[in-house]
């Protein structure tokens, strides 16, 4: 692939649009934690949770606005400057589906972060949301056709059926593997710089689409400082509601990008796959958590926690180079043998082990003795709150005297 003959001519929107949404990102998410510890929105350690200490949650509003502002700043400097030309594919109602849209994905999170709804909810949020693109006229209209040459068109209820699968698939794999810190937001964050620098070449030429991604890769990026192992601050619900429904879009506007999509996350979205396939076949629900992930299988394998998020991120880099040297039909060859090896691998790490090894109460660490350390990747014994414990306890108050008037005191 070769880049855009007015790839130079942009490379400074790219890098302002990147900067601009890392600072507002960076800046504002230490008030956002903030925000949180306020509203009582804190992951605590339990059995199903790798987090050795309290940690705030919710840190996708930080990502959001920082995209939002930098996205409708662009808008209002390319009215007056036409800075990048925007696609007539991609008119008043995409850019609503996409900002509002994404607005609204983070006050459904926002409302998970704060009242823990039950799933069946969040879907139907997923749900409602995917509707809100379909009808803001954001749908997949073609595919690559991976048994022969051109494409495949999706017509009418396919395209709508297609989009709104294809949008909530998104939603719940970056969810899904959203388990260590700065593991999701750092694959989105590959994932962003990807669909940006594919949408920059001239088999896509798309580059306003290419000034959103990187603008969404800023976001992520001033983000990711806070939550990157140790993380001071989860990107919760919120985060992972945004950033999937946002991604999901940005690789079907304009031009459609699904097959890089599907190679450059083929990590969360295949470990999802797999993960519903083998609780539905021991009679899960789909929704039930475990510590089946594959971060979880490279942390039982000895793996430390920033180890096993760098190996991803590896696996996830090199992808993203494949989508560049491989044709529409081979992304999808690639993301099909990967499917294949990712559950064969699975299969192999989770082989002799019974299902009740792999349920989340078998993350509570067993007994260690005294100094000596914890295995690695799991959860040290932690204090149930933020506040520091006082470091010794309130005196207990003395026992009244009930003694009748003029009897002796008792001896010492």
């Amino acid at each position: 692939m070769r880049l855009i003959a007015s790839f130079g001519e942009l490379l400074p929107l790219l890098v302002l649009a990147f900067a601009s949404a890392a600072l507002i990102s960076l800046l504002i998410t230490p008030l956002v934690r903030r925000l949180a510890i306020r509203l009582d929105n804190v992951d605590l350690p339990d059995h199903r949770r790798v987090n050795k200490r309290p940690i705030p949650r919710g840190g996708g509003i930080a990502v959001a606005t920082a995209f939002i502002v930098v996205a409708i700043g662009i808008l209002v400097a390319n009215d007056r400057l036409a800075l990048v030309t925007i696609p007539h594919t991609i008119g008043a109602p995409e850019l609503f589906g996409l900002l509002v849209g994404g607005a609204v994905a983070t006050i459904l999170g926002v409302l998970d972060d704060t009242l823990q709804l039950r799933a069946r909810w969040q879907l139907l949020g997923q749900v409602a949301l995917a509707a809100l693109a379909v009808v803001a006229g954001i749908t997949v209209t073609f595919i690559n056709n991976p048994f022969g040459t051109g494409n495949i068109t999706l017509d009418g209820p396919y395209a709508v059926g297609f989009t709104m699968v294809w949008i909530i698939g998104m939603i719940n794999s970056i969810n899904f593997i959203d388990g260590l810190d700065g593991l999701s937001s750092g694959i989105a964050l590959i994932a962003a710089v990807t669909l940006g620098l594919i949408s920059m070449t001239t088999a896509t030429n798309q580059p306003f689409v290419g000034v959103l991604c990187f603008a969404l890769a800023g976001s992520l990026l001033g983000f990711l400082r806070w939550n990157f192992h140790p993380a001071s601050i989860f990107i919760g619900t919120s985060g992972v509601m945004f950033v999937g429904y946002t991604l999901a879009l940005l690789s079907i506007l304009g031009s459609a990008k699904v097959a890089v999509a599907l190679l450059v996350l083929g990590v969360p979205i295949i470990d999802t796959f797999w993960i519903i396939v083998r609780r539905l076949a021991t009679g899960h629900s789909p929704f039930t958590p475990d510590r089946g992930h594959i971060h979880h299988r490279l942390l039982d394998m000895g793996l430390s926690h920033g180890q096993t998020v760098l190996v991803i991120y590896g696996i996830c880099i090199l992808l993203a180079v494949m989508s560049f040297v491989l044709s529409g039909s081979g992304q999808v060859y690639a993301f099909m043998g990967l499917a294949v090896a990712f559950g064969l691998g699975l299969f192999l790490l989770t082989r002799g082990e019974s299902v009740d090894a792999l349920e989340a109460e078998s993350y509570e660490p067993d007994p260690v003795p005294a100094g000596a350390a914890p295995p690695p990747g799991r959860p040290d014994p932690a204090p149930s709150r933020l506040e520091p414990l006082p470091s010794r306890p309130d005196p207990v108050p003395a026992e009244p005297d009930r003694r009748r008037p003029g009897a002796e005191p008792p001896p010492v």
